[in-house]
C-alpha cells in the first residue's frame, strides 16, 4: 500500500505491506534504529514516537495508519547538530541506566510538556506511567522533565 509520512522533517512515499507497523517501517524500511522494540504489545513505551504533536506506541500503529502524519522520532529531536533541551536535562540529571527505554521516554517527555497535561512532579509521574524503566531510572526522569518546564514551559 502506498504511504506519505513525514519523519523528522523528511518526507518518504513508500510502498508498505499493510501488516507493516510503524515500529518496523522505522526500524527496517528506514534504519532509524533509535526507536526500540520492547514487548511489541504497547505496554512498556520503549517504541514512543510522536506522531502530530501527539505520542503513541509505534508497535500498536500500522503505518498505513500514518499516511499523511508527521512523526518524529529521537532522531529528530535534535536540531542542527544541537541536542534538544529534553536531551541535555536527561544528561545532566543522569536520567538513564542501560539507555534502552530513553528515546520512547524522551519522546513520552516531549510531547508531554507540549501537551501541556502535566503541571505537577504528580502529573508528570502519572502521565509518563507508559514509559517503563526497568533500571529503575524514574526520580531522575522526573527531575529531567522539571527541570525543563522550568526554563519555559515549552519543550520545543
Amino acid at each position: 500500500m502506498p504511504v506519505s509520512i513525514t519523519i523528522n522533517g523528511n518526507r518518504h512515499k513508500l510502498e508498505v505491506a499493510p501488516w507493516t507497523t510503524l515500529l518496523d517501517l522505522l526500524r527496517h524500511e528506514l534504519e532509524l534504529t533509535g526507536t526500540k522494540k520492547g514487548c511489541d504489545h504497547g505496554q512498556c513505551g520503549a517504541c514512543t514516537v510522536i506522531v502530530d504533536g501527539r505520542r503513541i506506541n509505534s508497535c500498536l500503529r500500522l503505518a498505513v495508519m500514518a499516511d499523511g502524519s508527521e512523526v518524529t522520532t529521537v532522531e529528530g529531536l535534535a536540531t542542527n547538530g544541537e541536542l534538544h533541551p529534553m536531551q541535555e536535562a536527561f544528561i545532566e540529571r543522569d536520567a538513564f541506566q542501560c539507555g534502552y527505554c530513553t528515546p520512547g521516554q524522551l519522546c513520552s517527555a516531549v510531547a508531554l510538556i507540549d501537551e501541556g497535561h502535566a503541571t505537577t512532579r504528580d502529573e508528570i509521574r502519572e502521565q509518563m506511567s507508559g514509559n517503563l524503566c526497568r533500571c529503575g531510572a524514574y526520580v531522575n526522569i522526573a527531575d529531567a522533565i522539571e527541570d525543563v518546564m522550568a526554563k519555559g514551559g515549552q519543550a520545543r
